[in-house]
C-alpha cells in the first residue's frame, strides 16, 4: 500500500469490499459492498473539479483531457490578469476549491454537506445510504441495493454459463485504491477490473 504522501487522515484508513470475479475473462462481474463503500462512491460527485485535477496530479496520476492543463494556466498565470480585487482568494478559489464534504481530499469516510437543509440530514445520519442492507457495485459503478434475484439476474446479464469459473475476492480500499476508483471513474467503464484485478495481474 503506497502511502499518500498528503497528511490526511483518510490515508490510514481502509474500506474493503467482496468482488465476484469471472476467472475465466478476468472480469468483476460485481461486488458486494456496504454502506461505508457506497458512501465513499456516492460522495466521489461532491467534488468540485478543480479539487479532482488537484488530487491526481498531486499523486502523479496522468489525467486524460485537458482539464490539468486548463489547472496549470491558472496555477502559472501572472497575478496581473487576474480581475479580482483580492488575487490570492480569486486562484485559490479556482484551485483549491473547499465546495462539498471533502475539505479538498479524498472523502474516504464521508461527511456530508452541511450548507443546506438536505446536507444537514444526511449528516445527522452519517453518511448518503442506509446501513442495514448490502449493495451491489457493477463494475461500471452502478450501485443498487443487492438481492438473490438482483444476483441471477446480473448472471444472466453477463451470460455466466460456468459457475465453477467464479471466485471470490476481498479487496482493500485505500487512499492509493481511492484514487485509482477516481482516476478510472472519469475514463473506464470497468473501474472494477481496471483497479483490482489489471493491479493484480501486474503484480503477478
Amino acid at each position: 500500500m503506497a502511502s499518500s504522501g498528503s497528511g490526511s487522515s483518510s490515508s490510514s484508513k481502509h474500506l474493503t469490499m467482496k468482488l465476484l470475479v469471472d476467472r475465466r475473462t478476468q472480469r468483476v462481474v460485481y461486488a458486494e459492498a456496504g454502506k461505508d463503500v457506497v458512501d465513499f462512491l456516492f460522495n466521489l460527485l461532491t467534488l468540485p473539479i478543480g479539487t479532482v485535477v488537484k488530487l491526481l496530479t498531486r499523486d502523479s496520476i496522468s489525467m486524460v483531457g485537458c482539464v490539468a492543463k486548463l489547472y496549470r494556466s491558472v496555477e502559472k498565470l501572472k497575478d496581473d490578469y487576474i480581475c479580482h480585487d483580492d488575487v490570492k482568494s480569486a486562484k485559490h478559489a479556482l484551485l483549491r476549491p473547499t465546495g462539498g464534504s471533502h475539505g479538498g481530499e479524498l472523502p474516504l469516510l464521508p461527511v456530508a454537506p452541511s450548507s443546506s437543509s438536505s446536507g444537514r440530514r444526511y449528516m445527522n445520519r452519517s453518511g448518503f445510504v442506509e446501513g442495514i442492507v448490502t449493495y451491489t457495485v457493477m463494475d461500471n459503478l452502478k450501485v443498487t441495493p443487492m438481492s438473490n434475484i438482483s444476483g441471477i439476474n446480473t448472471l444472466n446479464t453477463s451470460r455466466i454459463r460456468d459457475f465453477g469459473s467464479l471466485r471470490e475476492k476481498t479487496v482493500r480500499i485505500g487512499y492509493n485504491e481511492g484514487l485509482q476508483i477516481l482516476k478510472a471513474s472519469l475514463q473506464s467503464k470497468t473501474v472494477l477490473t481496471d483497479v483490482f484485478l489489471a493491479t493484480s495481474s501486474r503484480r503477478a
